[in-house]
C-alpha cells in the first residue's frame, strides 16, 4: 500500500449529485454508509453496502479520489493509490440524507 496519493490535483469542490446513494435509490436499495467523489460529485455506497456502487463509480469513471460523506467524516480516500488523503475541505451536504441502516 502506497502512503502517499499521486492524485491530489484531482480534487475539485463538487456539489453532491443526490440525497443518497444515486444507484440505491433508483433501485430502491439501502445503504450503509456514503461516499462522495471528488471529481464529479457521484454519490454512491460504501462497500459495507450490498451494491458497492461507490468503488463501481471508481471502476467505471477511473475517478480516483472519494470522500467519507455520509456520516461526514472528514477523509479521503484513494482507490488508486490505496491511501488515506488529505482533503483540502469537507463537502457540505445539500440537506438530510435518508438512514437505511
Amino acid at each position: 500500500m502506497s502512503s502517499t496519493c499521486t492524485h491530489a490535483a484531482t480534487i475539485r469542490d463538487v456539489e453532491p449529485g443526490t440525497l443518497g446513494c444515486e444507484e440505491c435509490l433508483k433501485m430502491g436499495s439501502w445503504w450503509v454508509h456514503l461516499r462522495l467523489c471528488r471529481a464529479c460529485g457521484h454519490v454512491g455506497c460504501c462497500d459495507d453496502s450490498p451494491h458497492r456502487h461507490a468503488t463501481g463509480h471508481f471502476r467505471s469513471t477511473g475517478h480516483p479520489i472519494i470522500e467519507g460523506y455520509d456520516p461526514p467524516e472528514g477523509w479521503g480516500w484513494c482507490y488508486v493509490d490505496g491511501t488515506v488523503v488529505d482533503l483540502p475541505n469537507q463537502t457540505p451536504q445539500n440537506g438530510p440524507i435518508p438512514r437505511f441502516l
